[in-house]
């Protein structure tokens, strides 16, 4: 049975408070549940630019006193994906008034990295095509992406299971200090001096917060701290001519990430152009090597034109990095298409010609349909 949605507008969400209903997407999907918070003005600017609503019956249900029934629609790994970005929010707000913080942080990088497992592809489209109406909510989603990165590179190193979970915490952790900063300087493009200077303590100021949290693994504490240190110098902030394994491992991660991501003042760089750069400049460092292969040349999310004149959205990792599967999004001569049809791009008549940038298309692309999960 479909719900009865009401739009909300802001004075209807109050900052810091339990929410006393679920919020819901245009389709009904839950993305936060009632007794959960959003913790900031940047994050609810980020809500409402996608449309929030609220489901009347529920509304009815709490002024009645009466029980409400949850949809049990089932959700698609997109919703899950939704619900941990705010999931992410909670755990790094709550790092000095929720005790627990290190098994609690523990037990979110779990769940993260078996939702990575389930379906690497959606997790690397989900950070392919990032969406830049939400960019307030970069300094959570740039987190969650780099850590999905970690695990993957780690996982083609060959690394032990628990150093991977070490380095996805240490993503996870590494700008707890300056959330809210990074999505102003995302969604805005313009620092203050205070500003600026908070960037330039954050790894000190996000180990000092892990220590008085609890955490006392000092690997996970030293990848954090040198994340933005480079071999042979030039970093900051202690200007190191070493550092460890994992740090370097996270600074790769964190600068391929942020380049491929977009911002305001700047377009996202394609990812065949960042991993040039990262080739380039890493010298031979497994770590690189690994992000290169896991990202291939066109990775999913990748908007490209195929042989037959089709545009498609890649959805799948392929056989070689030149030939993913693609999901067509408009027919030979151009036009949409409501329903989307899979082309191997491994058959000459679907080959990949080029990239394809079209702004206004990709963002009405709803990837539950690329990748046959709605109708």
């Amino acid at each position: 049975m479909a719900m009865d949605l009401l739009k909300l507008v802001s004075n209807q969400v109050k900052l810091g408070e339990p929410l006393p209903f679920g919020i819901r997407d245009e389709r009904g999907k839950l993305l936060l549940a009632r007794g959960q918070m959003v913790g900031s003005e940047l994050q609810l600017e980020a809500l409402l630019s996608r449309g929030i609503f609220v489901d009347l019956d529920e509304v009815k249900a709490l002024k009645e006193g009466r029980k409400y029934e949850a949809d049990r629609q089932k959700l698609t790994l997109f919703d899950l994906w939704e619900q941990i970005v705010w999931r992410l929010d909670r755990l790094l707000r709550g790092i000095g008034t929720e005790p627990g913080f290190p098994a609690r942080c523990d037990e979110f990088a779990g769940q993260l990295m078996a939702l990575v497992t389930r379906d690497p592809d959606i997790a690397i489209y989900l950070s392919v095509r990032q969406d830049e109406r939400r960019l307030s909510l970069y300094g959570l989603t740039h987190a969650l992406h780099t850590a999905l990165l970690c695990q993957l590179m780690a996982l083609r190193i060959g690394w032990a299971p628990e150093r991977t979970r070490t380095l996805v915490k240490a993503a996870l952790t590494m700008n707890l200090s300056i959330i809210d900063v990074q999505g102003r300087f995302a969604a805005l493009g313009r620092l203050g001096e205070a500003q600026r200077a908070q960037i330039r303590a954050h790894p000190e100021q996000a180990v000092e917060q892990l220590r008085a949290a609890g955490v006392d693994d000092e690997a996970w504490l030293e990848a954090v701290l040198q994340h933005h240190e480079h071999p042979g110098g030039g970093g900051y902030p202690a200007n190191l001519m070493q550092i460890g394994e994992l740090a370097d491992a996270l600074r790769l991660a964190d600068v391929f990430m942020a380049k491929i991501s977009p911002r305001v003042e700047r377009a996202a760089l394609s990812i065949q152009d960042a991993a040039r750069q990262m080739f380039s400049e890493a010298k031979g460092s497994p770590a690189a090597a690994a992000i290169i292969k896991e990202y291939g040349i066109y990775p999913p999310g990748n908007f490209v034109q195929l042989a037959s004149g089709e545009l498609a959205v890649v959805i799948r990792r392929g056989a070689t990095a030149h030939t993913p599967l693609a999901a067509a999004i408009t027919d030979r001569k151009g036009m949409p298409v409501v329903n989307t049809q899979r082309r191997d791009t491994a058959q000459p008549g679907y080959a990949i010609k080029a990239l394809a940038v079209d702004k206004a298309m990709m963002q009405r692309l709803l990837p539950e349909r690329l990748y046959g999960l709605v109708e």
